[in-house]
């Protein structure tokens, strides 16, 4: 996906469109998991769509609870979705700065070959 050791510098213009591109892949992974704890929580507990959507959004932004769940088994979702938001936080910040990271390495790569280091 990404270019090799040995390759240019990416163009600005593609350097933003990868920028980009991960961008929209990290929002379709919180919306997934937006629409994940929406439908988990509506159907394990006596919430409305409304009120299953808050409790979601409050527990993605890291704030907790809008509305405690009363079913053990909308507990159980709640706690699993609570740590399973935590892993998407997670990989959502790695899908974002990956292709930041990337540049920012493969420039010292490459000035180590300006240098006349031996690449391998």
């Amino acid at each position: 996906m990404y270019e090799s050791r040995n390759a240019p510098l990416l163009h600005p213009h593609q350097f933003r469109r990868r920028l980009l591109l991960h961008g929209l892949y990290a929002l379709l992974l919180i919306v997934a998991t937006l629409l994940l704890g929406v439908l988990g929580l509506w159907l394990f507990n006596d919430f409305t769509w409304h009120d299953a959507l808050m409790n979601a959004l409050f527990i993605i932004g890291g704030i907790g609870t809008f509305i405690m769940p009363t079913t053990t088994l909308g507990r159980l979702f709640f706690a699993a979705y609570g740590f399973f938001v935590t892993l998407v936080v997670m990989a959502t910040l790695g899908v974002i700065l990956a292709p930041i990271a990337h540049r920012i390495m493969h420039k010292f790569h490459l000035d180590d070959v300006d240098m006349g280091e031996d690449p391998s």
